[in-house]
């Protein structure tokens, strides 16, 4: 892992908001993880957790509070316009709902050959043609399409278009907000597969937002998990699955459904109190600590640091 190169250096990432009652909400509150080149780095958490805060700060999308997002050692909060525009080129996304993300009045080839005009990347409008038409039959889609109006796409297929104009202008990081959350379950695996297929042919890195957990094993390296505006375990997919450490990790894991009613019925579930509290009013020490089954006194004022407890697998946890 060492190795290879990073892509993403994100330290003590902080983002607040204040509502109109000038109360502060920390969004992203201390997180902190690297990203390698050629993996893909899911984050899980339950809606309202910050997971999608936490990338769009990471990219830039939205100011930072605190800490600093590295970007192949560049700061992402600092760059000049040359810079940034570089950036852009580099760093593409795909969004959570395909409907409101593309203009549904725009037909496919504008959509798909917009980036390659900004960034000049085909030489001229045949090759421009070309490249349209490549990334369309890339993503299983037809060069008829090209014509079509966006409006006339299922949301399967908008979401393909979204892929490849993302794509368009060959980048080396793709950050995917949810991007299967607003889709049919059976139309879900042939995107996430597409992002798999894709993903080995342009040695692309990833950083995948979701809050479906099996979804988030089937394509992801490693995999964060987020609570309340912290990350609270960072490990490989495999050993998250295989040896969760903490406690709200286990809780995650074990509501997941198994199709098998007789090994659903050996399974222990791990049954979470209470609600999940306001991030207007987090609880001070551990966030987690009011619905924690091993909840000790230090829980409750002291707020535990990420350790690493095994290679490799990093916990925020007084258990630990």
């Amino acid at each position: 892992m060492e190795k290879r190169r990073k892509i993403f250096e994100v330290k003590h990432l902080q983002k607040y908001y204040f509502t109109q009652q000038k109360q502060q909400l920390k969004a992203v509150d201390d997180v902190s993880f690297d990203i390698y080149e050629g993996e893909t780095l899911g984050i899980v958490g339950e809606s309202g957790c910050g997971k999608t805060t936490c990338g769009k700060t990471c990219l830039g999308m939205v100011d930072k509070t605190g800490g600093e997002v590295l970007f192949l050692g560049k700061d992402v909060h600092a760059m000049n316009r040359k810079e940034h525009f570089e950036f852009t080129k580099k760093v593409q996304m795909v969004f959570q709902d395909p409907y409101a993300s593309l203009d549904p009045h725009q037909k496919v080839y504008q959509i798909i050959a917009e980036g390659i005009q900004i960034h000049k990347i085909a030489k001229n409008k045949k090759e421009e043609e070309k490249l349209v038409f490549e990334l369309l039959e890339m993503v299983g889609l037809n060069v008829e399409h090209a014509a079509r109006n966006v409006h006339e796409f299922s949301g399967g297929q908008r979401q393909r278009i979204g892929i490849a104009r993302a794509l368009s202008v060959n980048p080396e990081f793709l950050f995917c907000d949810e991007p299967i959350s607003a889709l049919d379950v059976s139309i879900q695996a042939q995107i996430i597969n597409l992002l798999m297929k894709l993903q080995k042919e342009r040695n692309l890195t990833m950083l995948f937002i979701a809050h479906d957990l099996s979804i988030v094993k089937h394509i992801s390296d490693r995999i964060g998990v987020m609570y309340l505006g912290k990350m609270v375990e960072l490990t490989r997919s495999d050993m998250l699955y295989a040896n969760p450490k903490h406690p709200y990790t286990q809780a995650l894991l074990s509501a997941i459904p198994i199709a098998d009613p007789d090994e659903s019925k050996k399974k222990e579930k791990v049954m979470l109190a209470g609600d999940v509290p306001s991030p207007l009013n987090p609880p001070k020490g551990c966030r987690f600590a009011g619905r924690c089954q091993h909840c000790m006194e230090i829980c409750k004022t002291a707020d535990p640091n990420m350790v690493e407890v095994e290679e490799g697998h990093f916990v925020a946890c007084h258990l630990y």
